[in-house]
């Protein structure tokens, strides 16, 4: 399953941030960032809860950009 989220994020360094981290983030196949059109599109691996794995995604995506945002 694919789901698009809006994002607000600052830099294009930080969208590559982000992206690295959601997608070392359990539950999360691929994830996407495009800093253009602030979007970030994450697949989920099968038997995981999307709104689950989204709070840990934007919880990994603070730690390495503390002002990033995910509008779940």
């Amino acid at each position: 399953m694919k789901k698009t989220y809006k994002i607000d994020v600052d830099c294009a360094n930080c969208a590559n941030k982000m992206e690295e981290a959601a997608n070392n983030t359990a539950g999360v196949k691929h994830a996407t960032v495009n800093f253009m059109m602030l979007k970030m599109i994450v697949e989920f691996e099968e038997g995981y809860e999307p709104k689950t794995v989204m709070k840990d995604v934007l919880k990994n995506c603070r730690k390495v950009e503390d002002d990033c945002e995910i509008f779940l």
